[in-house]
């Protein structure tokens, strides 16, 4: 299960999506998420599933990698298409105590489980093809302005780099962890789910003591290499815009008017 979590990890390539520039891949991203979430019906979810496919082709990212990465959320999935699927009210197909079945209930936990699940495979993509640097450098350039309202723009930068840098550094030392409490004999897949949870309880002690050492660590190198902040930096690479990111820009900027078009028809 551990290791079904992709959140954080970057996969390095030559491709187009590899190339574009990091400021692109977030305006992208959002662009994205807001055609997803006004998409209403079948033929706009299926431009923005287009849309999509599109780019997991281009990107070069295995499709598995994707569909991996929704297993950890596979519970958070099915407890929502539940609660739609019994709690949206309309037109009742099958009732029992105190639960009912709708029509618009059907399509409604249909449609919140397609968006949950394009959602998470869009913004995943996002990290599979941006490394942390890169990503923080778009960001905190896209942020700049804010830099006016003397808003920590490069440190929240550098916090969400190296939030997601720390992420699979997580899930493999809790990996390791675990796998050494199972020599030891310890039981983390038998019993209920709250003995299950009583199970992990000894994993966390030791996998905050690593991660207080890690952050330690990582805050001595920091130290030492004079590292103050964003204060009188210059970067080994300027971010430029090339004509490839005009076009992508272009393409998903049509698609989401089309979506919003597609909206106002009810479709």
């Amino acid at each position: 299960m551990l290791k079904d979590i992709t959140l954080g990890q970057f996969f390095p390539g030559n491709s187009l999506a590899h190339r574009l520039d990091p400021r692109t891949k977030l305006i992208l991203t959002v662009l994205y998420i807001v055609a997803l979430f006004c998409a209403k019906w079948f033929v706009s979810y299926a431009l923005v599933a287009a849309l999509l496919v599109l780019s997991v082709k281009v990107s070069g990212v295995a499709p598995k990698a994707l569909v991996r990465g929704l297993k950890p959320v596979l519970f958070l999935i099915c407890f929502t298409a539940v609660l739609n699927l019994l709690y949206t009210p309309g037109d009742p197909l099958v009732s029992f105590w105190i639960f009912k079945i709708t029509k618009q209930g059907i399509s409604t936990a249909f449609f919140m489980v397609l968006r949950i699940m394009m959602l998470i495979m869009g913004t995943f993509l996002l990290t599979y093809t941006t490394s942390p640097i890169a990503l923080t450098d778009g960001l905190e350039t896209l942020l700049g302005p804010l830099k006016k309202l003397k808003a920590p723009v490069h440190e929240l930068s550098m916090m969400m780099s190296i939030a997601l840098r720390f992420i699979p550094l997580l899930i493999e030392e809790t990996d390791k962890i675990m796998s050494a409490q199972k020599a030891r004999g310890a039981d983390f897949e038998s019993g209920n789910l709250l003995q299950r949870a009583k199970a992990l309880v000894p994993i966390l002690v030791p996998l905050f003591i690593s991660a207080f050492r890690r952050a330690d660590e990582l805050a001595v190198a920091m130290e030492c290499r004079c590292y103050h902040g964003g204060e009188g930096w210059t970067k080994l690479h300027v971010l430029q815009y090339a004509a490839r990111d005009y076009g992508v820009l272009l393409v998903y900027g049509a698609v989401l008017a089309g979506v919003l078009a597609l909206a106002g028809f009810g479709l």
